[in-house]
Parts: C-alpha cells; structure tokens; sequence
C-alpha cells in the first residue's frame, strides 16, 4: 500500500475511508463548505508539519472549500479528480473514485502561488473557445482533466491557469493535441 505522506484535506468521512482502501495515509476532514476556525487551525499546522494535499469532491461546494483552504493556508497541494471518474448515478466525489484515479490524482499535485504568475485574460479564454461558446464548458473540462487542474467556470479557469503560470500557446498546443 503506497504511503502519502502529507496530510490529505478532503470533506467528510467516506471520503477518507475510500482513500484508506488505497493509501496509508492521514486526513483532514472540513463537514462541509463551513470551514470553522479549527479546521483551519488543524489544517495550518499540518501544513507545517507535513505539507497539505487538499483533496474536494470535483463540485460547486468542493471548488469552494478548495478556494477557502488555499487562501488560508498558502502554499497547500492541490489533487483534482473529473467528474466523469467520480460519480454515480446521482452522486460525484472522491469517495466514488477508484484507486487507479486517485493514485493518477496524487501524481500530478498542482500548488498555486500566492500572487499569479500568468497573463491570461479572459479574452484570450473567449479566442480558445474556453468561454462564450456553445462548447467552452466541455473544452474547460478537456483541458482541466489535461493539465490536471479540475474544471471550473470560465473565471476560475482563468484564476487557476495564472496562478500555475500556463500560457496561451499551451493551452493551444493541448487542445491541438485532441
């Protein structure tokens, strides 16, 4: 069984019970989009000591807790999981992932920067057919699961390419490749 040895933030229980099918590993987890103090708390000291893999379900309320942790404890990694391979019938989340998914997760970690470090805009997201278009959410979601950066809105696209500093021609060459 492979060990992760920073601590992993996921959302609630069965989540950590699915990653303990794979990993020996230790997590933290928030109940939900709440985040009271003392998980931060728990969560900055853990980052001290053995580094952070913040690890939501790929939704609306995981993209929140995400963007929540990251702003208060910087410097945290980040694991993203598609939807595609995260869900049932009625359900997304890790806890649905299989091990296969969660060890390619755990291998392609993204840590975002404090201050961005690309020059997107939205514009150039809009000449990509990342947004605006009839097609934008289904190419956003293609180059998310590429890049191993999730999916997102067309902001929080933009939000998280600038700060993991991808260019344009990246992205280009990526979706040329498809």
């Amino acid at each position: 069984m492979r060990k992760i040895l920073q601590t992993i933030v996921v959302e609630g229980r069965h989540d950590t019970e699915n990653l303990k099918k794979y990993f020996e590993c230790c997590t933290i987890e928030t109940g939900g989009t709440s985040l009271p103090e003392a998980v931060l708390d728990e969560i900055r000291e853990a980052q001290k000591r053995t580094g952070v893999i913040v690890f939501t379900d790929p939704d609306a309320p995981g993209n929140m807790i995400r963007h929540a942790v990251n702003q208060a404890v910087p410097g945290c990694q980040n694991a993203f999981v598609d939807k595609r391979d995260a869900r049932t019938d009625k359900k997304v989340g890790v806890e649905h992932a299989d091990g296969e998914v969660l060890a390619e997760a755990l291998d392609h970690l993204v840590t975002y920067s404090d201050k961005e470090t690309g020059s997107l805009t939205m514009s150039d997201l809009v000449d990509l057919g990342l947004s605006g278009g009839s097609r934008s959410q289904k190419k956003r979601e293609l180059i998310g699961r590429k890049l191993h950066i999730g999916f997102g809105s067309a902001k929080t696209m933009l939000k998280r390419l600038n700060h993991l500093g991808i260019t344009y021609e990246e992205i280009r060459k990526e979706m040329d490749d498809e």
